[in-house]
């Protein structure tokens, strides 16, 4: 069975909005389980046995949330070398009180040194999470799963 990983990062809650809505998205899919994390309670395993993920981040100082960072510096070290997570899926969002770009462009430049594949163009939610933003959310996670599914990722 194919798994999608959301991994978060909040504060306000923000964020975990977001987050929820991606996982509820690929929830959608049949055949799909979904795994809701904060990234503080993230492991190699999750990572490395998902089939995508999806990685929410506020942006802090212009900067992916830290407990982000330390998901990353915590689990590369062991995933670097493993073909598992050679061109996993991956999608981003970022819940940005400025312009999201530097936040985004960090997870990016990071996502590339453990060779996962970006799948989707990342949302950026600038401000109030809105229900647009949700729904847009909700398509990216049913989007992810679905091409999981498919095989297409």
């Amino acid at each position: 069975m194919a798994t999608i990983l959301v991994v978060f990062h909040t504060q306000s809650g923000n964020t975990h909005k977001l987050a929820q809505a991606c996982a509820q998205g690929a929830k959608e899919t049949e055949g799909i389980t979904v795994l809701l994390k904060q990234a503080k309670e993230t492991l190699t395993e999750d990572i490395k046995n998902s089939s995508a993920i999806i990685l929410c981040s506020p942006e802090y100082f212009g900067y992916m949330a830290g407990a982000i960072k330390d998901l990353f510096d915590r689990t590369y070290d062991a995933l670097k070398d493993d073909v598992r997570v050679y061109k996993k899926p991956y999608a981003v969002v970022i819940s940005a009180g400025n312009d999201g770009t530097g936040a985004l462009s960090h997870i990016e430049r990071i996502c590339k040194g453990y060779r996962f594949k970006k799948v989707q163009n990342p949302i950026v939610c600038k401000g109030k999470v809105t229900e647009e933003m949700l729904e847009k959310c909700y398509e990216l996670g049913r989007t992810i799963a679905e091409g999981v599914k498919a095989g297409i990722f």
